[in-house]
């Protein structure tokens, strides 16, 4: 037996060395996936096939580097080195740079990227005066994007009536006219675009029958990892490339398949018996990577979908913990509900913060996780996107508000003077910056009087510049008239950056478009919770005094979520946020998954069709799986959309999870913090407390039963005695100072807010 064999289970074994013929590996979470593709390309060099014969094609060049890497630590040959390994597009692109010419390229092309493909087709709208704001350049761009992963050629795309048909209830009737400009334009340029090397790698090899024997003869040997996630351009290029030796090994997980709004087909992983009825079926099915508890919820949730390959993961890990459900009145509190548990996590446990994920369905989610965890001062990361308020439509719209609250601000200013266009270029900007320069005044306050201190402007551009300046002045004056969320509505609407945003309907521009509401949902919860706290001097209890939250309050609390200090890229000990997408492939010690509401997860775009829901099932269970020790799941019952509070149900995923598998979720215990903790959760932090104010009593001398406790020492779990409302416990604790309040409940008068330097509180053994 192969050296290499020993390190491999018996199914593992199978997959490996059953080189010849079609293969298809079905690989469940956890279960050493690239481990098998890694091996398999070793054990084919081990046997003597030339690496030049063998091609491994990837997703990522991540993925192909280190599968490179491993291969040659494994076989201890740089002869690896030339196996064609990489991603679709690359191992593409080097085939199109050898035979291009026949398409009319030459080898040095140019590929282009996705802000370069929208700079070609502004100028495109351009030249056939189009106007951008119907024709907006990213919901074309994906238009022409979705036609050739189908492989559908501009010339048939405008010659197609039942295309035309959509393009004109969409009010772009002329997407076929751009699209046939923009392929005449790429080639003219000498480029490709990325769905290009794609389209043109098809080409070749149905065109050229020459270049489809040359490299089904070079290819003797071809692996495919990811295979759920392939679409139909590159299902196509594989089948032809494989159709002579049908030495073809692909390797995925049905189960994981989540990315069919980018045009992947999980159809070609479940019918690749019907393409290859010879084909051997292995199955991964042990876990090497979650608990007991973990893999039986995820097999329990995805055994509801219909169009699968069934299989059956186990582990032989640990049981592990039962599978948590925190309940939260708002997205405000599941934030701290799910800051406070990996708090206390990490605490009892003794955990890195890089051994936390958060995950979401949407970006736009991240806000109120970001600020809970900030006031926890856990420190985090965003996987895979920019932190929320780093965004650029986010910073779009708060420079709005900074200027409407500060019109100095010359950087606000400068963003936002032309956005959305309204007409003022380049050089008028400098002019204004000249005469601000000279004059010594803010650039918004030379824009107010512009006929005064700039010179050589026409009468246009002064209307365009007065209109702009008046809007900004009128904002202002209303700034201590109108609460935050009415005056950063207005200024949303008014200034026509929403809509600006909503007319690019693409996924992008929608997850843009859910990025600025979730902004003003933060100002309306802002708006919406002010108060001042008058304390009863002689019992400590506070009453409220409403009190109006101004848009310039709501900055100065964004400034400081804001103002961080830069991340040290080299500092990886942070909690990870990340979309559930951007999760595929990694693991983490403990898993929360949020927002698990109908019309949000499942997405309320994916309620039409039985296909879409497996497919969110799928994404739920890929998010269950990332999980090694412990998963906790959150939903909350309202969440603002558009500064309308909405009632949410809980997901129905919740519900598929078997229920010997979940929690039994407590009564609510804080309205801040532990909605669902378990009793056996409480009483771990309690001790944890416990422990730490003996620390602290050894340290600093004993804390006295029957006399006032120090407010720096009251912390929540811990039983405390008032003098009039009795006995109670902490619920939850902030503030510092003299400005630390605590919420108790007392088993006689119920909940209490306290202020602690009034309330005279006492321990309770």
């Amino acid at each position: 037996m192969s050296q290499l064999l020993k390190e491999l289970n018996e199914a593992q074994q199978l997959a490996v060395t059953s080189s010849d013929g079609p293969v298809m590996v079905i690989a469940g979470a956890g279960s050493g996936k690239t481990r098998v593709l890694t091996y398999r390309v070793a054990y084919l060099l081990e046997q003597g096939v030339d690496p030049f014969n063998i091609l491994a094609l990837t997703f990522t060049n991540k993925a192909a580097r280190e599968m490179k890497e491993r291969v040659i630590g494994l076989v201890g040959s740089q002869e690896a080195r030339n196996v064609w390994m990489g991603t679709f597009h690359s191992i593409f692109a080097r085939i199109l740079r050898v035979e291009g010419h026949l398409l009319g390229f030459p080898s040095n092309f140019t590929i282009y990227d996705t802000d370069d493909s929208k700079s070609l087709i502004k100028t495109i709208l351009k030249d056939l005066s189009l106007d951008p704001k119907i024709y907006v350049p990213g919901a074309v761009l994906s238009r022409i994007s979705s036609a050739k992963s189908n492989l559908i050629s501009a010339e048939e795309y405008k010659a197609n009536s039942a295309i035309e048909e959509q393009d004109r209830i969409a009010n772009r009737p002329q997407t076929g006219e751009i699209f046939l400009h923009y392929k005449t334009r790429c080639f003219k340029a000498a480029a490709m675009d990325f769905d290009d090397l794609l389209f043109n790698m098809n080409l070749l090899l149905r065109d050229f029958p020459e270049v489809l024997f040359k490299y089904q003869q070079k290819f003797r040997y071809i692996l495919v990892d990811e295979y759920q996630d392939t679409n139909f351009a590159q299902y196509l290029i594989v089948k032809k490339l494989a159709a002579r030796n049908e030495n073809i090994c692909v390797v995925g997980d049905d189960a994981q398949s989540i990315y069919g709004f980018r045009g992947a087909n999980i159809q070609n992983i479940l019918n690749f018996r019907k393409d290859y009825p010879d084909a051997k079926t292995f199955k991964l099915e042990q876990n090497y990577r979650s608990t007991k508890m973990i893999v039986n919820a995820a097999n329990s949730i995805i055994a509801k979908n219909k169009d699968q390959i069934f299989k059956e993961v186990w582990t032989e890990n640990e049981e592990g913990k039962l599978i948590r459900i925190l309940k939260a009145n708002s997205d405000t509190e599941e934030g701290n509900m799910v800051a406070n548990a990996v708090f206390e996590t990490k605490m009892n446990q003794h955990c890195q913060n890089s051994d936390f994920a958060i995950l979401y369905r949407t970006n736009a989610q991240s806000r109120a996780i970001e600020e809970s965890l900030r006031r926890l001062n856990i420190p985090y990361r965003i996987y895979g996107g920019l932190s929320f308020y780093k965004r650029k439509e986010i910073k779009d719209l708060l420079a709005y508000f900074r200027l409407v609250v500060n019109p100095r601000d010359d950087e606000a200013f400068n963003r936002i003077i032309n956005y959305p266009a309204r007409g003022i270029g380049k050089t008028t900007l400098e002019k204004i910056e000249l005469a601000a320069g000279v004059s010594g005044k803010s650039l918004f306050e030379v824009a107010s009087a512009a006929t005064h201190y700039v010179k050589g402007l026409n009468s246009g551009t002064i209307s365009k510049i007065e209109e702009f300046t008046t809007m900004i002045a009128a904002f202002h004056q209303q700034l201590q008239v109108l609460n935050a969320y009415e005056l950063a509505i207005k200024i949303a609407r008014n200034s026509g950056l929403l809509k600006e945003l909503a007319a690019d309907d693409t996924d992008e521009g929608q997850s843009r478009v859910q990025n600025t509401e979730e902004l003003l949902n933060a100002v309306k919860d802002f708006s919406e919770k002010e108060q001042t706290l008058f304390p009863d001097e002689e019992t400590g209890e506070l009453s409220a005094a409403e009190v109006t939250r101004t848009l310039d309050k709501f900055m100065q609390e964004v400034a400081l979520l804001t103002d961080a200090d830069s991340d040290d890229k080299d500092d990886m000990n942070k909690v990870v946020l990340m979309t559930i997408h951007a999760a595929k492939g990694l693991e983490f010690p403990y898993v929360f998954i949020v927002g698990l509401e109908e019309n949000l997860f499942p997405s309320v775009m994916s309620l039409q069709s039985r296909a879409d829901i497996e497919e969110e099932r799928r994404l739920f269970y890929v998010a269950l799986t990332r999980a090694e020790k412990q998963v906790i799941l959150s939903y909350a019952e309202t969440r603002y959309r558009w500064g309308n509070m909405t009632m949410n149900e809980p997901s129905r995923f919740l519900d598929e999870i078997e229920e010997s598998f979940i929690e039994k979720p407590a009564r609510k215990i804080s309205s801040s913090g532990l909605t669902g903790k378990s009793g056996d959760g409480l009483r771990k932090e309690s001790v944890f407390i416990k422990k730490q104010l003996k620390k602290i009593s050894t340290a600093e001398g004993p804390a006295v039963q029957g006399a006032e406790t120090p407010p720096e020492l009251i912390q929540p779990g811990v039983e405390v005695e008032h003098e009039r409302f009795g006995k109670g416990k902490v619920l939850s604790v902030e503030g510092s100072g003299p400005n630390m309040k605590a919420t108790v409940f007392f088993a006689a008068v119920g909940q209490k807010q306290l202020l602690l330097k009034f309330a005279k509180l006492r321990l309770v053994n």
